[in-house]
């Protein structure tokens, strides 16, 4: 049985092309880390740990200090059995989900060269094809929305994912304007609504009975009040004619336990980067079993940690809402191993 031989990580800085901004702050920068397993008979594994607003205490300070800790406890252990140590590094680490999940798809990775098992495969191969939609940041300013959803519409997105603020006045004018800029293009188009935790209750209902009497094509309403309501959670899913999806509420089958226990959502986005590969199977075997909808998520990642995402989606072919888009804020190939991008497409070969 191979052992982990080393295990090292790699700090990245890349720019955006255009502001990420949703209800929890803003960045024109992508900062993440590449953590590297490599085993004792020279197969290696890459994952990627992202820092985010919606886990500010997870700094780069803190990301390097964890992993200089959990190195020096795996080095040299047998990789058999290293899903029983991530189980309990997420223990120990509750507020380095990240990190630790970053780690988690590094050992998965380095596991399967040694078995030459694809990733695709192992999630199952069910489709090799995915489409996902692609964010409107919260921006309001006309010439960078115009700009940036052209860009969108000439790599033929039909879904749009837009970031609201909860302030219900500017999200008027905001989702107004950016329907009467995909309105005036002529072609076909559905929205998804992304509060990032923003909204409070009123706020919410008062926003969503606006949208219905505009007769915008919204879809969902992902994650609109902050994470620990789930009282209010449960009150909003009834009173609105929309699906309500957790995000940030949920990063472990328990917390799913919990929401489901108020009764506070329509579905479930599901992000490796905050939940790893073991509890997010966890997570979606919990959702299926329970009639809700799936959604695959990811945070600012480049193509190391969002394909983690699309392997396992593909794999699975079981989500039903497709939200893959990091790599569209980021410049670049249009290829990544057996992944091929085309547009909204994305293709395992």
């Amino acid at each position: 049985m191979p052992k982990i031989a080393s295990i090292y990580i790699r700090e990245i800085r890349r720019p955006l092309k255009t502001t990420f901004a949703t209800a929890l702050g803003s960045k024109a920068f992508l900062h993440n880390f590449l953590v590297s397993v490599r085993l004792d008979n020279g197969c290696e594994g890459v994952g990627e740990i992202p820092t985010s607003f919606s886990r500010p205490e997870e700094t780069p300070a803190r990301i390097r200090e964890v992993m200089a800790q959990v190195s020096r406890e795996v080095k040299h252990a047998e990789l058999d059995g290293y899903e029983k140590l991530v189980g309990e590094f997420h223990a120990r680490f509750p507020r380095e989900r990240m990190t630790i999940s970053g780690l988690e798809v590094a050992l998965l990775r380095a596991s399967l060269k040694g078995r030459s098992v694809t990733e695709h495969r192992f999630f199952g191969a069910h489709v090799n094809r995915l489409e996902t939609d692609i964010t409107i940041p919260f921006v309001p300013d006309a010439q960078s929305l115009t700009k940036w959803i052209g860009y969108a519409l000439r790599n033929r997105f039909t879904v749009f994912k837009v970031k609201v603020s909860g302030n219900v006045e500017e999200d008027k004018s905001f989702l107004s304007l950016v329907h009467h800029i995909l309105a005036k293009a002529g072609l076909p188009f559905r929205l998804r609504l992304d509060g990032n935790q923003g909204f409070g209750v009123d706020a919410f209902l008062r926003f969503v009975e606006w949208i219905r009497s505009n007769d915008y094509p919204v879809e969902l309403f992902e994650q609109p009040l902050p994470k620990h309501d789930l009282k209010g959670l449960g009150k909003i899913r009834k009173a609105a004619a929309l699906p309500v999806i957790l995000d940030e509420s949920v990063e472990s089958a328990q917390d799913l336990k919990q929401a489901l226990e108020a009764d506070a959502c329509d579905g479930v986005n599901i992000k490796i980067a905050k939940s790893g590969i073991a509890e997010s199977l966890e997570i979606v075997k919990l959702a299926r079993a329970n009639g809700l909808s799936l959604m695959i998520g990811c945070m600012t990642e480049t193509m190391v940690g969002l394909s983690a995402a699309i392997h396992l989606a593909a794999g699975m072919g079981s989500f039903e809402y497709i939200d893959l888009d990091s790599i569209y804020l980021l410049h670049h190939r249009n290829r990544y191993d057996n992944i091929l991008i085309t547009g909204p497409t994305l293709s395992i070969a």
